[in-house]
């Protein structure tokens, strides 16, 4: 979540709001974090379960809080200069570290993912005190608390690291609540964290198309029903980036720039809405994976629930977003979450290729609901 700074006096040190773009070194600093989500991804390709998706979400959480940490530090400090692109790149390397460490975090690279946390968070706080700031919140616990929790699970082994890592990701969950009176004080560019957000779940959507396409080119033949599974597939990715970016970014665009409280905006709806639709859309990612490679055959439950249980949390999660912005439900979101688990339940003796097909079936038909309210709407006001 945010990492605000302000000085000793109480005094922020961000800049002024005003128009803010995201920069070409952020851009950069993206293409680690792909990476990362990759990885992670792959961890669910190779454990289904429950328990695979929990592993999955604790390494997970210290990923996307780095991102997040860094985003908000380039939101509120001027990083697009040779010092402040040097410490970005520097969070990068330690993003690329935790990438190499996470196909076998919970292996013999444990140390590594651990380590590669603790400097990630402790570059964050030095540029915090380069810049004559105290901690706030967050930013103090990453580095000074979860980043050791993290390192201390590195050497630990079995069920002793699960639970240190699964205490520092709870924690580091919990603290932007926790300093929310503190973090209200920060001052934040509106409309430059709205954007880096949905860059950011775009790099989820990336790692989709890839799941998609990628087992499939491998490949040394290629059928029919496979073309058609990725034709499909790729429909159903298209609702769910439709679903976001033809009206929820706008809104949340909106909802940032005119709200009282814009620190609850991106404490809310940007950081922890936002852990909700990317983490829905890697397990969509590892379920649509699996659903391509073999469409004729019937997809193990795991495989079924993270590709529908994914989608679900996705569209859930506009239900809370849209209640923190506006105090109003998602009605038509909500039920279509509620529509695709049963979905989950009836497509279970089916084929991938017929799952696939009701999946994409229901994103394109709530998304063309969703159009014909707005048409319907705009034509009542005019």
């Amino acid at each position: 979540m945010s990492d605000g700074v302000e000085l000793a006096g109480g005094e922020d040190v961000g800049e002024e709001p005003g128009e803010k773009r995201v920069s070409y070194a952020e851009a950069f600093f993206d293409l680690v974090w792909v990476l990362c989500i990759t990885q992670i991804s792959g961890l669910l390709h190779l454990d289904h379960d429950l328990a695979g998706a929990g592993r999955a979400l604790i390494v997970l959480i210290p990923v996307y809080w780095c991102w997040v940490g860094s985003t908000v530090l380039a939101n509120t400090r001027d990083i697009d200069n040779p010092r402040g692109r040097v410490g970005l790149f520097s969070i990068a390397l330690c993003g690329l570290f935790l990438a190499l460490a996470l196909p076998q975090a919970y292996g013999a690279r444990g140390l590594l993912f651990g380590a590669a946390y603790l400097v990630a968070r402790w570059l964050l706080l030095a540029q915090v005190l380069w810049g004559r700031g105290v901690v706030v919140g967050p930013m103090g616990v990453g580095a000074l608390v979860t980043g050791p929790l993290l390192l201390a699970g590195g050497f630990a082994h079995g069920d002793a690291r699960l639970a240190l890592w699964a205490l520092a990701a709870a924690l580091d969950l919990l603290t932007p609540a926790v300093a929310r009176r503190r973090l209200m004080a920060v001052r934040f560019h509106p409309t430059h964290l709205p954007e880096r957000f949905a860059l950011f779940l775009l790099i989820a959507l990336g790692e989709a198309i890839v799941s998609i396409g990628a087992p499939v080119a491998a490949g040394r033949t290629l059928h029919a029903d496979e073309v058609l599974s990725v034709a499909i597939a790729f429909v159903a990715a298209c609702g769910l980036w439709w679903v976001y970016f033809s009206y929820a970014a706008d809104a949340m665009r909106h909802a940032m720039t005119t709200s009282r409280l814009p620190g609850d905006i991106v404490r809310q709806v940007l950081s922890y809405g936002h852990l909700a639709f990317v983490s829905g859309v890697i397990a969509f990612a590892a379920g649509v994976g699996a659903a391509a490679t073999h469409p004729g055959a019937r997809l193990p439950p795991g495989a079924l629930g993270l590709l529908f249980g994914g989608c679900a949390l996705f569209l859930a999660a506009f239900g809370y977003t849209r209640w923190r912005m506006f105090r109003q439900m998602s009605w038509t979101r909500l039920g279509a979450a509620a529509a695709v688990l049963v979905a989950m339940a009836l497509c279970a003796p089916l084929p991938a290729l017929a799952s696939l097909g009701v999946l994409a079936a229901l994103l394109a038909g709530l998304n063309l609901l969703e159009y014909r309210r707005v048409e319907r709407s705009a034509t009542h006001e005019l």
